[in-house]
């Protein structure tokens, strides 16, 4: 008897034989693995960045006791506050201002068009440190204006506020059109359908639609503002750059005191950041894509 007979003797009865090797279908796709190579390399980068951020922490050469020492003193805090309140006054005018000129660009009087289109061409083509330092020696050409002399009437802040707000409303005259363009025309046929007035068609319609996609660029704009007031310390402004400024001009203490006011901007454009994420999570309410 051969020694298969045998083995089958011996199994189990009710066993099935045992199969032999499997074969591979030639025509059958063959199975890749999903190549990661962005998530590794977005590891890797995670890595480096750790380690640069230790570097900078371990460095004695920044002198972090010299900034934890003025991070909160008195001179810094104000030009803090300053620029606060610099941000949100420009802010508040320039789209103020903004809306207006969006609203005489989208009007029907080609010469209204005509005048709100040239401000923004003339004020987005030419550099803001320009205009400041123009709007700062505006006493040179007018030195009196309704009897008042130009120096007493246009301080340093004064002239940063002008400076900024008629700069920030060029580009947020053109941030509100492009919300409102993007409003349905049905909507607007809608409205007149139904017999509203133009204002009640614009702030009840048209507006809080407009909002989804005016408030992403807007607050893009507004941490630029915030950091764009910097450039106010060129005409004596105190904001916080120029405080830090003047304490490392009297203590050379210059990598630290920078360090403070980089530590301050980056704390409130956080912030800043938070806010923006969670306004535009309201606007988007109802439409699918507040995540």
């Amino acid at each position: 008897m051969s020694s298969a007979s045998l083995d089958t003797l011996d199994a189990a009865p009710g066993a099935k034989p045992a199969a032999g090797p499997a074969k591979t279908d030639p025509t059958a796709p063959v199975v890749v693995p999903a190549r990661r190579t962005g998530q590794w390399t977005a590891a890797v980068v995670l890595v480096l960045l750790g380690l640069g951020l230790v570097s900078v922490v371990r460095n004695d050469a920044f002198q972090w006791d010299v900034v934890a020492a003025y991070f909160t003193s008195a001179s810094v805090l104000r030009g803090l506050g300053l620029t606060l309140w610099l941000t949100a006054a420009v802010m508040l005018l320039g789209f103020a201002l903004g809306t207006l000129l969006a609203v005489l660009r989208l009007s029907a009087n080609p010469v209204l068009r005509a005048v709100s289109w040239g401000y923004v061409w003339f004020f987005r083509s030419t550099p803001i440190l320009v205009q400041l330092l123009f709007w700062f020696n505006i006493g040179m050409l007018y030195p009196k204006i309704l009897g008042v002399s130009t120096v007493d009437l246009l301080g340093p802040v004064t002239v940063a506020v002008v400076g900024l707000t008629l700069h920030e409303a060029a580009y947020a005259a053109e941030v509100v059109r492009g919300g409102v363009l993007s409003v349905d025309r049905g909507q607007i046929e809608a409205a007149q359908a139904l017999g509203l007035g133009r204002l009640r068609r614009f702030t009840r319609i048209v507006l809080p639609q407009a909002m989804r996609a005016i408030v992403p660029p807007a607050g893009n704009m507004l941490i630029g503002t915030l950091k764009g007031t910097s450039i106010v310390s060129v005409i004596a402004v105190q904001d916080l750059l120029y405080s830090t400024q003047l304490v490392y001009h009297r203590t050379y203490e210059v990598i630290p005191l920078l360090l403070v006011a980089t530590l301050w901007y980056v704390a409130v454009t956080s912030v800043l950041g938070i806010g923006q994420h969670y306004v535009e999570k309201h606007y988007a309410r109802g439409t699918g894509t507040g995540r």
